[in-house]
């Protein structure tokens, strides 16, 4: 076989463009990588091998000759929120693909509604990580840390909630006071011209997700439906049990209640709440994130819309923000961009 037809089958390696350019595998390598020391002529040789074979560099190669690898952490909330655990389930499936790119993942859980649990994580995170994935608080101690690491050039990602004033890499998530703007805008519409109240369940104010959707939300019902009174969120901690005494309790005091804005989880304890009190039929409910249970909800009619953002989405971008960090490679903003979704009955997929 001519030194021209070297890449025709199976994947051009660098011994290929070496032998096609007539110099050793150390020159080709120095010259693919733009290291000094050698000649001008040389380098245009083993340019025009490198075109002619469309000889492509393999990335996790050249980190297996040299030994390198990269390990990242990602830090998930405890408890049983079913996003929660569809986006742990997207980031096992990430940690896969990163594997092949030698880069290695470890997933650590904590009560990320406990500023100071997350806070105490993020500051034991042992050197020997390249970058750390967090499911964020936005509070003082919490942004401190995460400005401490990225002085130890451990660069972060805020997932789904964010710490905006931290120095953190890169925010992975859905623009929340905008996904907080359609929850009223839906709301709104499902009411058609009704007046009463509108309660919003809240997992907790202090995640910024939360305030920044029932911020959004508040803003519209505000300007664009006056007959509508929202009423100040309570918080459930997107646990179901708890989730279920507080959306009961707001049923029993608000005879006017009709609608229920659900920022966060919970769905399963809303759902109850509205059997046992027997005005389900009544109530406008708008929730977020499609999983399972609320998929079901959707089903049968208890909640109206679902607010979703893809949980794969955000797992693959945050790792791939990561490596790309690593790696010195740019970040596409389009790829990276987290899409908001709405779910009604008719178009789930």
């Amino acid at each position: 076989m001519g030194g021209g037809e070297a890449g025709t089958v199976g994947r051009t390696t660098l011994e290929d463009v070496a032998r096609e350019a007539g110099v050793s595998l150390a020159t080709a390598d120095r010259v693919v990588n733009r290291r000094d020391g050698v000649r001008a002529k040389t380098i245009a040789r083993v340019e025009a091998a490198v075109a002619r074979l469309g000889y492509r560099p393999d990335p996790a190669a050249a980190r297996l000759a040299r030994n390198q690898s990269f390990r990242f952490l990602f830090i998930l909330p405890t408890g049983a929120n079913s996003f929660m655990s569809l986006l742990g389930e997207q980031v096992e499936r990430a940690a896969e693909w990163l594997a092949a790119q030698r880069a290695y993942v470890d997933i650590q859980h904590v009560d990320v509604f406990e500023p100071d649990a997350l806070a105490s994580v993020l500051e034991s995170v042992p050197r020997g990580y390249h970058g750390v994935a967090t499911v964020a608080l936005d509070h003082p101690r919490v942004r401190a840390a995460i400005d401490d690491l990225t002085d130890r050039d451990v660069p972060v990602v805020t997932l789904v909630s964010d710490v905006p004033s931290a120095r953190r890499l890169h925010y992975v998530g859905i623009d929340n006071p905008a996904a907080g703007r359609t929850a009223a805008t839906l709301m709104g519409r499902f009411l058609a011209g009704r007046r009463g109240v509108v309660g919003v369940i809240a997992g907790s104010l202090a995640l910024r997700d939360h305030a920044e959707r029932q911020f959004g939300f508040t803003q519209v019902m505000s300007r664009e439906y006056p007959g509508l009174a929202v009423l100040p969120a309570v918080e459930g901690r997107d646990d179901s049990e708890r989730t279920r005494a507080v959306a009961a309790a707001l049923i029993a005091r608000e005879p006017d209640l009709i609608g229920v804005y659900n920022v966060g989880a919970g769905t399963r304890g809303i759902a109850a709440a509205l059997e046992e009190s027997g005005r389900a039929p009544d109530l406008v409910w708008i929730a977020h994130e499609l999983t399972a249970h609320s998929r079901r909800f959707l089903l049968t009619g208890q909640i109206d819309a679902i607010i979703s953002q893809n949980p794969g989405h955000e797992a693959r971008s945050a790792a791939r923000i990561l490596l790309a960090h690593c790696l010195d490679d740019p970040v596409l903003p389009d790829q990276e961009k987290i899409g908001i979704d709405i779910f009604l009955r008719d178009n789930l997929p």
